[in-house]
């Protein structure tokens, strides 16, 4: 599978308490991307995290989903003071590119009409694509797709046409929970994938651990 996993130590769509712990146990498994939400953990608990991430040379990502103007900026500032390698999600609004387009990380904003929370995604496949070469031409390297959240049409149509199509790095965020989802982004082929809840909700391998249902994902990802 040439598609990366972004393993996310979220449930629910925010840090789990014992992230650091998880990360701890499992970081020894072929995996290079890690990343949390903002949400979820005091500063000092993210802080820690990412350290121990960092130390063990991740990749790191953080996944900001606000959507005013104030709470993305407040994300990315974050994850430049951190010093993520990516920030992921966040509305798009110029003020935030503008903080963060000389800064030594990359951003992956929302495509499409994100809302709600949990969060879902509207809009139309053109639209979308429309959004995205605007941001090439910006210079954004890539977008954080919530595929599996749209609610306007067949969500692996529009992540397959949206990747065949779109000009820069995607990743298909949210709800990847079973061997079939995983089977289908192989075939749409994005730059990445992430994955969370669905570790810690053991779908993969009930009566087993996070990491060992990680070691499956593992395993499926490399039978393809």
């Amino acid at each position: 599978m040439e598609s990366k996993i972004i393993v996310m130590l979220t449930h629910n769509d925010q840090t789990v308490k014992d992230a650091l712990e998880i990360f701890e146990q499992c970081k020894d498994l072929p995996v290079d991307f890690w990343g949390f939400k903002d949400v979820g953990l005091p500063i000092p608990k993210m802080r820690e995290l990412h350290f121990a991430m960092k130390k063990a040379e991740k990749k790191t990502f953080l996944e900001v989903v606000t959507y005013n103007p104030e709470a993305c900026m407040a994300g990315a500032r974050l994850a430049v003071e951190f010093g993520f390698d990516y920030l992921m999600g966040t509305i798009f609004y110029p003020e935030v590119w503008k903080f963060l387009k000389n800064k030594p990380i990359q951003y992956f904003p929302f495509v499409g009409e994100v809302s709600s929370s949990p969060s879902i995604l509207k809009g139309s496949i053109d639209s979308m694509l429309t959004q995205a070469a605007g941001f090439v031409k910006m210079g954004i390297p890539g977008v954080d797709l919530l595929a599996y959240r749209f609610v306007d049409g067949d969500p692996e149509l529009l992540a397959k046409d949206f990747v065949a199509a779109a000009d820069l790095k995607v990743v298909v965020a949210g709800s990847i929970s079973s061997p079939e989802r995983i089977e289908a982004v192989n075939s749409i082929n994005p730059w990445a994938f992430t994955m969370g809840t669905a570790l810690f909700n053991k779908n993969f391998v009930r009566d087993a651990d996070f990491c060992d249902n990680l070691s499956m994902v593992i395993k499926i990802m490399n039978s393809f």
